[in-house]
């Protein structure tokens, strides 16, 4: 069964002001906020690695558990800042042990309501997954996604990416010497239970560059979260004139989200498919930077019944793969509400992956994980969107009373 923990109901009331959090920021970002709080500014480095150290590699969630800055600084940030996470709306726990959250992030500027995402974290026997949002909704519209059927709000900050990753390490218990919640079992055995992160949520995120590398960068850096970069990777449609910027400057590992081995179909599939069709994208894979056999290209596909799941398909698959260092994520489709398509037959999926093994490239088919919590791939939608449905239907009657 599914289980539903720290459930929040309804849309707050108007907001007063917060002080900002300063879990998430660069090391630049948290000089600033030292300066701001009156650090001279011969202390300003001294004092970003204490705070860095308490944050990243401690997990404090207190100006008072900093025991090695003064009680005077610790006042003096508590006065103009928190170290506070976003909200948690819901958090939903399938029966294989996959956590969805439903995180309410700070109104910014004039937004009308405080945005939403989801992050969702996906346990197994020796790795952790976490697989994070880099948008509010996203501007594309794959057919087959759930995501796609909500608008984009906005970009996320990089803070809030990497806020992301700090919850899911609370709610967890992954940080030393942390309690770890009873999870009968469904925890990595590893000691980090959080071992790789995708970018694989809510939004496209080459379409936030800028804001996912500066989270990337501080995921990555040795002396706080010390992700391996090798351990974290980008997932795109397919936007590429940027492919290979991210591999430059970001050099995490690349995923691609193909699903269709011609322009017709991945026309309808990823309609960015439109802007650059199949033969710049696989251009801008065969160029991607330090592309070897032990960093190689992940080739998302995701299997629907009678659409792109023939042997045929499979053979053209190969052929269009060919000279790529990669391997073939196979993707049972999962369903969501009023989707059209449905999942191909399991018969199916094993004579497509067969062939495409036998032709010497790794094609997993990835299990299901949060299906009954529409945590799997391709079912994220904040339920903001749903919230905003109901309050418009609410408001129809009316509507139509006064003439409108």
């Amino acid at each position: 069964m599914t289980v539903v923990l720290d459930t929040i109901q309804g849309a707050r009331a108007e907001a007063p002001a917060v002080k900002p959090s300063l879990a998430g920021l660069s090391r630049a970002k948290l000089g600033e906020a030292l300066a701001a709080a009156g650090v001279p500014e011969k202390q300003i480095r001294m004092r970003t690695t204490q705070l860095w150290r308490w944050i990243y590699v401690s997990g404090v969630t207190s100006f008072d558990q900093m025991t090695d800055v003064s009680k005077t600084l610790r006042q003096a940030l508590e006065d103009r800042f928190t170290l506070d996470r976003p909200e948690i709306v819901t958090e939903q726990v399938s029966v294989d042990g996959t956590r969805k959250w439903l995180l309410r992030l700070p109104r910014r500027g004039h937004e009308a309501r405080a945005p939403e995402i989801e992050t969702v974290y996906i346990p197994e026997s020796d790795r952790g997954t976490l697989c994070i949002s880099s948008q509010v909704g996203c501007t594309l519209t794959c057919s087959f996604c759930h995501t796609g059927t909500q608008k984009l709000v906005r970009n996320l900050e990089a803070s809030e990416i990497v806020a992301q990753i700090l919850l899911a390490r609370d709610r967890i218990g992954d940080w030393p010497g942390a309690d770890r919640p009873d999870d009968q079992g469904m925890l990595p055995a590893a000691d980090r239970k959080i071992t790789n992160v995708v970018l694989m949520g809510m939004g496209e995120p080459l379409y936030n560059f800028d804001n996912v590398r500066e989270a990337m960068e501080i995921a990555a850096d040795g002396e706080g979260i010390s992700l391996s970069k090798r351990r974290i990777t980008l997932s795109t449609s397919g936007v590429v004139p940027e492919i290979a910027r991210w591999g430059e400057e970001a050099g995490t590992m690349l995923a691609i989200s193909l699903h269709a081995v011609t322009d017709e179909l991945r026309n309808e599939l990823v309609p960015i498919n439109k802007k650059y069709p199949i033969a710049e994208l696989m251009d801008a894979c065969r160029n991607y930077p330090g592309l070897s056999n032990a960093r190689r290209i992940t080739f998302e596909y995701v299997m629907l019944k009678g659409v792109n799941d023939s042997l045929a398909d499979a053979k053209a698959l190969v052929r269009l793969l060919s000279g790529i260092p990669a391997k073939i994520n196979l993707i049972p489709f999962n369903p969501w509400p009023n989707s059209r398509y449905e999942c191909s037959e399991w018969e199916t999926i094993e004579t497509f992956a067969d062939y495409v093994n036998n032709a010497g490239y790794a094609s997993p088919v990835r299990t299901p994980r949060g299906r009954d919590i529409l945590a799997a791939c391709g079912q994220l939608r904040s339920e903001s969107v749903r919230l905003r449905a109901r309050e418009r239907e609410a408001a129809e009657p009316a509507t139509a009373a006064s003439g409108g």
